[in-house]
């Protein structure tokens, strides 16, 4: 693809976790915690795959901290390991905040909290706004 396509491509998928992310704002103000977190992991993983459409790589997966791990340019990433431990909170909300067979006897609506939720939205809001950085140095 060429580089003006890469960034438009870019652009779609940092814009979209952007979306999310006020999704989770709503949702956190709606007391829907289990969303709120899940929506907090769709921000942060769609907010690091804008940065491999940027350099026309493919990115497969949802892990955010093994999408981090593997990212063909993170020896460019400032504060990789701060990213590696937000990918890595963010990666608790993938499953268990969406199917009750992901805990054992409760409902994600029993188990995630408040606390939870705001962690979730600051980790994927860092991410987000770093991502965004890196795309405009790049």
């Amino acid at each position: 693809m060429s580089q003006a396509k890469n960034r438009y491509e870019a652009e779609r998928w940092l814009r979209t976790a952007e979306e999310d992310l006020r999704a989770v704002e709503v949702l956190l103000q709606a007391g829907a915690y289990a969303q709120a977190c899940f929506y907090a992991q769709q921000s942060g993983e769609k907010a690091i795959k804008s940065l491999w459409h940027l350099i026309d790589a493919d990115a497969w997966g949802h892990s955010v901290q093994r999408l981090i791990l593997e990212f063909p340019e993170r020896s460019r990433l400032p504060d990789l390991e701060q990213w590696l431990e937000r990918g890595a909170l963010l990666d608790k909300f993938y499953i268990p905040t969406r199917y009750p067979n992901g805990l054992p006897d409760l409902t994600p609506g029993q188990v995630y909290t408040l606390d939870d939720a705001q962690r979730g939205l600051q980790a994927a809001r860092l991410l987000l706004e770093a991502c965004r950085k890196w795309m405009e140095q790049h």
